[in-house]
């Protein structure tokens, strides 16, 4: 009861105020080097110090590397390397240790005492993957998102990671994660219970890796929305999807699956898996792709080098309440090391958990509505939160998830959300002479998936 009053206090606290981000802008985008998720700038502490976050709908808990035994400092550019800021406590004025008598701590019983610092560790699928340390909490830097940028200073509560592991030292989100899940140690969390907005948020992950990110986004009219599953022991962003739609060819399948932007790529256990993968491959002309390459996708097929253009079936997810969700970038093209090219059905086999990873997000304004407890989704370009015109601007594929990216590709005709397109088709990259070719360091990037599986221990 304490909790539905505090909750219901901060709602009305925040009905009148305009949405939020972070202080030095909304936008969000996907570094080559660091992996195919998309990363913002956000400052935290006194005095103000920026950081580059991945951010996971995934995962509840926002964590900087901070007074590191194990983290990463740098990475290298085209430019040369650049420098991670580490966040330190002790440098910051209105930094404070979460005891573990705090409600937010989640495990006191392997305190030694109340008054010690509560600690942390977060595990995540990719392999051996762990943020360890101790909370905190300190000042985020955010702005009003509404013409004016007014400052606003928001009490939060982070980890201090001091031992990253995984692919945290290598290609994901060496500089720290920005837990955007439902449960109360999440930022958008607290937010709404400070009253300082509305209790929802929305991500926008633009056609070429840029997108953009606000606090307090209720969506807008006509977006299309589906319920989330309640009830589970790990609340997640969990939803049903009753219907596949490949090339129009439908099934009917009821399952549940997690909207995860800390997950690069889709993956779907069975039997939702072979059903879309198998239909998949019946339609498509090109014959498979047998290149000796530690890559997570199993339906990937050669493109001549003659060949200029290429066709593939277009797919619809149904969810439930009836909605569709069109799939604008379901496969990922790629160049082996002999410079040929081909291309892959970006869907991952899985054992246990089915995700939808960001690029099933791409091409759309996504609203995670924690007060109705829907999501909601509208298709956008994320230049704003306007429409994308279906019917007169084309949607380019992205090219972060290309080993070998090529300018000027675009998809023929325009994705749009008619149910009764069979297929698209795709021009071919152009040659990748001078283009970066999949390697083992590319590979690793492909893999990162945010969903912990382990909360604090």
């Amino acid at each position: 009861m304490v909790r539905r009053d505090i909750l219901l206090h901060g709602r009305r606290l925040s009905e009148d105020q305009p949405p939020l981000t972070f202080l030095l802008g909304n936008e969000t985008v996907r570094v080559n080097p660091l992996g195919f998720l998309h990363y913002a700038k956000v400052t935290v502490g006194t005095p103000k110090v920026s950081y580059l976050v991945a951010l996971d709908t995934g995962s509840d808990l926002f964590w900087l590397p901070c007074d590191c035994v194990n983290c990463v400092t740098e990475y290298n550019t085209s430019e040369g390397r650049a420098r991670f800021n580490i966040y330190s406590p002790s440098n910051s004025s209105t930094s404070k240790e979460v005891p573990c008598s705090s409600s937010l701590c989640q495990h006191a019983n392997q305190c030694f005492s109340p008054s010690d610092p509560c600690p942390y560790k977060v595990s995540y699928l990719s392999d051996n993957t762990s943020s360890t340390g101790y909370l905190v909490e300190d000042i985020l830097h955010l702005a009003t998102n509404d013409g004016r940028s007014k400052p606003v200073n928001a009490n939060i509560t982070l980890g201090c990671g001091r031992d990253q592991s995984g692919a945290f030292l290598s290609t994901a989100a060496p500089n720290g994660l920005f837990g955007l899940g439902i449960e109360s140690v999440s930022v958008p969390s607290i937010l709404a219970n400070e009253g300082l907005t509305s209790n929802s948020f929305s991500l926008c992950f633009g056609p070429r890796g840029m997108g953009r990110i606000e606090f307090g986004d209720k969506g807008s009219p006509g977006q299309s929305e589906t319920p989330f599953n309640v009830g589970h022991r790990h609340p997640t962003y969990n939803i049903s999807i009753t219907q596949l739609n490949v090339g129009g060819n439908v099934s009917n399948l009821d399952f549940a699956a997690v909207f995860d932007s800390g997950t690069s790529f889709t993956y779907l256990n069975e039997p939702a898996y072979s059903l879309i993968a198998d239909k998949f491959d019946s339609m498509v002309d090109e014959k498979r792709y047998m290149g000796n390459l530690d890559i997570p996708f199993e339906n990937c097929y050669e493109l001549s080098p003659n060949q200029t253009k290429f066709r593939y079936p277009v797919m619809n997810l149904t969810m439930e309440g009836g909605a569709h969700f069109f799939i604008n970038h379901p496969i990922v093209v790629l160049a082996s090391e002999a410079t040929s090219w081909f291309y892959c059905l970006a869907i991952s086999r899985s054992d246990n958990i089915n995700i939808i990873g960001q690029n099933f997000m791409t091409g759309y304004h996504i609203v995670f509505d924690r007060e109705k407890m829907v999501l909601g989704w509208k298709e956008s370009n994320c230049t704003g939160y306007e429409d994308v015109k279906t019917n007169n601007l084309p949607i380019h594929p992205s090219t972060a998830p290309t080993a070998a990216p090529a300018p000027g590709t675009t998809i023929k005709p325009e994705a749009n959300s008619q149910m009764n397109n069979s297929s698209e088709t795709l021009d071919k990259p152009r040659s990748a002479n001078n283009s970066k070719k999949l390697g083992s360091s590319v590979i690793l990037r492909l893999l990162m998936a945010g969903v912990p599986f382990l909360g604090f221990v």
